[in-house]
């Protein structure tokens, strides 16, 4: 008879991982890692970086898991935790806004975005989205969710999510500019 892995259900690691079992964080660690890594390479494209704020952001999940309610994914719980794990790092480094998903048509707007706007200022445009573009946009650009991902989560289409992220980047792309060109304004005078 061949030897049999055990699997765990997601309650059990996580009251494991709650009791600081380290067989159990190293079992939601090796199950999500290569998400988590994936989405802050995506804001990144530096892996040294992205290694350091997902393992920053692990070291939170670990320290708050026992707050974990068990009301949604337990996968998106993480990805919230590691996605602000993130902007601290961006906020503590002093950089900008640039790890959101721009086009590379975009590589203008990114650019003046880059310059003269960082993470507050950003998300505070991305806050004037409508309701459902918004919440397209932040699933894919922020959270690193994928379209079929986000149709599913939402109960919309595949292509529905599309437009909605194409929308946001229109728009986007428009109160950027309006924001640059109200900060050469102010510069000017």
């Amino acid at each position: 008879m061949g030897f049999f892995k055990r699997t765990y259900t997601e309650q059990e690691v996580v009251a494991g991982c709650a009791n600081n079992q380290r067989f159990f964080q190293e079992k939601l660690y090796r199950q999500f890692f290569p998400t988590m890594l994936h989405m802050c390479m995506r804001y990144t494209q530096d892996e040294d970086k992205a290694m350091q704020i997902v393992n920053n952001g692990f070291l939170r999940v670990f320290k708050k898991i026992d707050t974990f309610q068990f009301k949604g994914s337990l996968e998106g719980w993480i990805r919230k935790l590691v996605y602000h794990a993130m902007a601290d790092y961006f906020k503590a480094n002093q950089k900008s806004m640039h790890f959101l998903v721009f086009e590379e048509r975009d590589q203008t707007i990114k650019e003046e975005a880059t310059s003269s706007m960082y993470f507050e200022d950003l998300m505070g445009l991305v806050r004037k989205l409508p309701p459902a573009t918004q919440q397209v946009f932040n699933l894919y650009a922020i959270e690193g969710y994928r379209h079929p991902e986000i149709a599913k989560e939402l109960d919309i289409s595949v292509g529905t999510s599309k437009w909605h992220l194409a929308e946001a980047r229109k728009k986007l792309k428009k109160l950027i500019e309006q924001n640059s060109k109200q900060l050469r304004l102010m510069d000017s005078n």
